[in-house]
């Protein structure tokens, strides 16, 4: 018996910026922008984006600046980068969701909150700004090139509870976290789900890691299920 081939992306760049579009056989009911995180790039969540074509959703993953195949260095131009792949999502689907794990997450949360038209986003460990002030200081944060004279007195200058806080009424949030986390505390999320409005939901995993959340199957289903309720109900 043979099985389907998976989805193959569309390639491209924008400003930049590598991307690869995973586009549905009929019209996207909406579509969903992925943010990685530090060190990784676009392709580790091209499981997720194939799972969202099975939902009949569009998916665009990037690779931030200073990694992959993106041009220049990560830094405070990060969520006006993010902001550029969500034109080029709603060239093919107006109906947007933001997807984003540790440093992704921060992206895609402050994307949304610049944006103030996405009708969703995920956040999987979504890393503070102390968090990743602390990384880049220490050199933990490595695995790619980044402005670090011009990231610290951006990130001095965000704050992610507030970002969180002017989602609602208009963006939905999903907060997913494994409470083995080693390296971003599930409290972290706690207290971002306690600053947000609704419509918003939290799942805290037992056990886990820092990545354990990114590629399990369930519950990359259940953001979906949470994307497609935001943005097609």
């Amino acid at each position: 018996m043979k099985h389907p081939l998976p989805a193959r992306p569309e390639l491209g760049t924008r400003d930049g910026l590598a991307y690869a579009l995973f586009l549905p056989p009929v019209e996207p009911r909406a579509g969903v922008v992925i943010c990685h995180g530090a060190g990784s790039s676009k392709e580790s969540h091209f499981d997720f984006a194939r799972g969202a074509v099975a939902y009949d959703m569009a998916a665009l993953a990037f690779d931030a600046r200073g990694h992959g195949r993106s041009e220049g260095r990560f830094g405070p131009g990060a969520i006006e980068d993010v902001l550029t792949m969500c034109g080029v999502m709603r060239e093919h689907t107006p109906r947007l969701a933001l997807r984003g794990s540790s440093m992704g997450g921060f992206c895609a949360i402050h994307a949304a909150a610049a944006d103030a038209m996405a009708d969703a986003v995920v956040a999987i460990c979504p890393a503070p700004e102390d968090f990743l002030l602390r990384g880049l200081r220490s050199g933990r944060l490595e695995g790619f090139e980044a402005d670090l004279v011009g990231l610290e007195p951006w990130l001095e200058g965000l704050s992610l509870t507030d970002a969180v806080a002017s989602l609602a009424p208009r963006t939905a949030l999903l907060l997913l976290h494994a409470r083995g986390d080693e390296q971003i505390p599930y409290t972290i999320s706690e207290e971002l789900f306690e600053a947000a409005g609704e419509p918003k939901r939290m799942l805290l995993l037992p056990g886990g890691h820092h990545r354990s959340i990114q590629h399990d199957l369930e519950l990359q289903a259940e953001s979906l299920k949470f994307v497609e309720r935001a943005a097609v109900a």
